[in-house]
């Protein structure tokens, strides 16, 4: 997977504005998952810019989230909007 991380920059340093409350970062995730392995290591000097929530689409209760995205994982919402996959 690979990331522009000067647009993923300028995403984290604009998200970081509001010291309220940090934006919710949703990664779809299922095991086992290399790419998704990969993108929480590059996150991993934000992390405290971000809430990051992680969803299992295996798992029973998200057969809704594995129907639309078994494919494509990972997927990322952020703020429950749909943001990038892959």
């Amino acid at each position: 997977m690979q990331l522009d991380r000067s647009s993923l920059g300028l995403f984290l340093i604009n998200s970081s504005a509001s010291k309220t409350t940090l934006p919710v970062l949703t990664l779809f995730t299922k095991d086992p998952c290399p790419l998704c392995g990969e993108v929480k290591e590059v996150f991993k000097p934000y992390k405290n810019r971000f809430n990051l929530q992680e969803v299992k689409v295996t798992l029973p209760e998200n057969s809704a989230w594995y129907e639309r995205y078994k494919f494509d994982i990972p997927v990322f919402h952020l703020y429950g909007q749909f943001l990038m996959m892959h």
